[in-house]
């Protein structure tokens, strides 16, 4: 199947769609909760946001760095780290908690079928008339796995994918778009509705650091302490060191929007160039933006309040009984 072979939305009916969000909305969560130490932080914003999202289920994605072995270890890894962080919010994962893809996009023609992609499928058909919001803050492989499989939910969801970088910066390049370009690429061109999170210059504004986090967030409860203790663990030293915790922007553009600016643009072409960068001896795969204004429309995520966000974050947790 080729994505131009997918049913298309009106632009009325996307446009409507791409609109931020009003009032409290129904939202999945698509991790790679093991990866590093930002996903736990943005599951717990999620489910300590009750007044603005409705977090009805997460799914394990699948990763490959120096955490884990291959996208199935990787998979593995977050599907038990959700557990963990569930846990501590008193939260079982029975019914909540899915797995999800072992290996990567292969092909448009065969998806990777999980437990994670039916229970997004089966979610999205019985939305009504508000949209399904899929939060996806890893590789994007359960998500498009659901689309080719079931493409009339594009007519039910709204994807908020960070991922990739600003359409005008000189790559695209990055961590969750690089695991699965085709993914990715089939994301872009399959005309679903989508808040794309680009991470250098926007996502990455949101930094903190050890010292900040022991004065709001350590000492309140279990789920204070242990974001606190994987933070520390971390780095080996925090001597005037900070760091991004990236994937609470896309959660945070659910609860309020205005703390993250956007535009609509068009949705941009992905492709791969070989370049010779300054630097780096030899050419180099990189993956690059091109532009095309007769494609669909987006949303594009162009700065985040981060003082706005983290401080939401640390008063819901301070509350938190």
């Amino acid at each position: 199947m080729k994505t131009n072979q997918l049913p298309q939305l009106t632009d009325a009916r996307r446009l409507a769609r791409l609109e931020p969000p009003t009032g409290k909305v129904r939202m999945v969560l698509d991790t790679d909760t093991y990866n590093e130490i930002d996903d736990q932080f943005a599951l717990v914003y999620a489910l300590l946001s009750p007044e603005r999202v409705q977090c009805e289920a997460v799914y394990a994605a699948p990763f490959h760095n120096d955490r884990s072995s291959g996208p199935a270890d990787g998979m593995e890894k977050s599907y038990a780290e959700i557990g963990r962080v569930l846990e501590r919010l008193g939260k079982t994962p029975a019914g909540f908690a899915f797995k999800g893809a072992t290996h990567w996009l292969g092909s448009v023609d065969k998806p990777v079928r999980s437990p994670a992609v039916d229970n997004l499928i089966a979610r999205a058909k019985a939305a009504g008339d508000e949209p399904l919001y899929v939060v996806a803050i890893a590789a994007i492989t359960n998500v498009v796995s659901a689309i080719l499989l079931a493409p009339e939910i594009m007519e039910k969801i709204v994807v908020v994918w960070l991922g990739g970088q600003p359409q005008h910066w000189p790559r695209a390049t990055e961590f969750n778009l690089e695991q699965d370009v085709l993914a990715a690429r089939v994301l872009f061109d399959c005309g679903v509705p989508l808040v794309h999170v680009p991470c250098l210059s926007v996502a990455e504004q949101l930094r903190t650091t050890q010292a900040e986090l022991a004065r709001f967030m350590k000492g309140h409860n279990t789920i204070g302490d242990y974001l606190y203790q994987i933070y520390s663990d971390y780095f080996p030293d925090h001597f005037a060191r900070s760091k991004v915790i990236w994937d609470l922007s896309a959660v945070a553009w659910l609860i309020n929007p205005a703390w993250l600016p956007s535009a609509l643009v068009f949705s941009p072409l992905l492709r791969r160039d070989w370049r010779d960068l300054p630097h780096t001896p030899g050419m180099r795969r990189e993956h690059t933006w091109s532009h095309d204004s007769a494609r669909h429309l987006i949303r594009e995520i162009r700065a985040v309040q981060r003082d706005a966000i983290f401080g939401d974050l640390f008063r819901k947790i301070a509350q938190h009984p």
